[in-house]
């Protein structure tokens, strides 16, 4: 077997290695540059340059729900406390700490009457729904939240290759090889930071126009429920990154390869990746069909709604009945055609 020389620190590289190394003061686990807090027992980093990138404030009327793990702030005339994401009343009151500060908030202007009536409007719709869910569909709660979400921009320089239908005259195949670079910037890629929601939840809301954000002075953020940053920057970014990739993508499969395509890949250089901390409006409600309760979202920026609906028994049973009587009926004059 060959053996490979691994490469060896000097010690003088080593000892700065290990002197930029911070570790939490309470139960000495490693901290990242870019960790407020420690991730192991929730203790406040230490002051760091890097840090004060991000903002912090100290926030009272803090609550943490012990049904979801939801942390949030609620305003102080709050009197019938309920979390929000999953209906809960067991809410743990906490000590005053030190919180991200968003960037920007974007103001809500769907009124808590619009959100119902798209929400009646929602669940009218879909094929495999029962027919009496929206009118028999009973509201449980609603409340409005800002949910915390990462804002990621990036330049990139993307090498990509795929296969395409459109041959030249003189190939044999049926498909034909491609490639090529191109370079580009993306902006407004949204990452949800929530620690109730799902990433398929804090997705399927978007999009939101950013571009009316307004600094978190000038929104009236003191009678809201404010949900707080359960996402580190740290871990969003990969996230980030793989949303990036998926961009490009499909750029490349739209733009650049002609006709029909397949194995459409991309190595892409992410370049001057830069984020910030934004508070989004999301009306988060549920209601109640049949002893089920089941979870809705309302964008609180468009108006648009996602979110979990039951299934009608009966329509699926049609349907497969329907299906099943196609399918004999069709065998039935195949063997009437073969019989003469």
């Amino acid at each position: 077997m060959e053996r490979v020389a691994l490469p060896v620190l000097e010690q003088s590289s080593l000892n700065r290695a290990m002197a930029t190394i911070t570790r939490c003061e309470i139960c000495r686990g490693m901290l990242d540059e870019e960790d407020l807090f420690c991730a192991n027992c929730g203790t406040e980093a230490p002051d760091r340059t890097e840090a004060h990138a991000l903002q912090t404030q100290t926030t009272t009327h803090k609550f943490q729900c012990n049904g979801c793990g939801a942390s949030m702030s609620y305003s102080a005339e709050d009197q019938a406390l309920a979390c929000p994401f999953c209906g809960s009343v067991h809410l743990e009151e906490q000590p005053d700490a030190k919180t991200l500060v968003a960037n920007s908030v974007v103001p809500m202007t769907v009124t808590q009457h619009d959100a119902i009536n798209a929400m009646r409007s929602w669940l009218g719709k879909g094929m495999w729904r029962p027919g009496d869910l929206s009118e028999k569909a009973m509201l449980v709660t609603t409340r409005s939240v800002y949910v915390p979400y990462w804002v990621f921009e990036a330049e990139t320089h993307t090498y990509w290759t795929a296969d395409t239908n459109r041959t030249p005259a003189f190939a044999r195949g049926d498909w034909c090889p491609m490639a090529g670079e191109h370079t580009g910037r993306h902006s407004g890629l949204l990452v949800g930071a929530s620690g109730a929601l799902t990433p398929a939840e804090t997705a399927e809301i978007c999009p939101f126009d950013l571009s009316a954000g307004k600094p978190p002075e000038e929104v009236d953020l003191q009678f809201a429920t404010v949900e707080e940053f359960g996402l580190q920057r740290k871990y969003a970014r990969p996230l980030a990154r793989a949303g990036i990739e998926a961009r490009e993508r499909n750029h490349c499969d739209a733009l650049y390869v002609p006709g029909r395509s397949r194995n459409v890949n991309v190595n892409v250089r992410i370049e001057g990746m830069t984020s910030e901390p934004v508070l989004l409006p999301i009306w988060i409600m549920a209601y109640r069909y049949k002893n089920r309760v089941f979870r809705l979202l309302v964008n609180g920026q468009t108006g648009k709604v996602t979110g979990s609906a039951p299934t009608s028994v009966w329509k699926v049973l049609a349907a497969v009945g329907a299906g099943i009587a196609v399918v004999l009926l069709v065998l039935s004059l195949a063997a009437l055609f073969l019989s003469r």
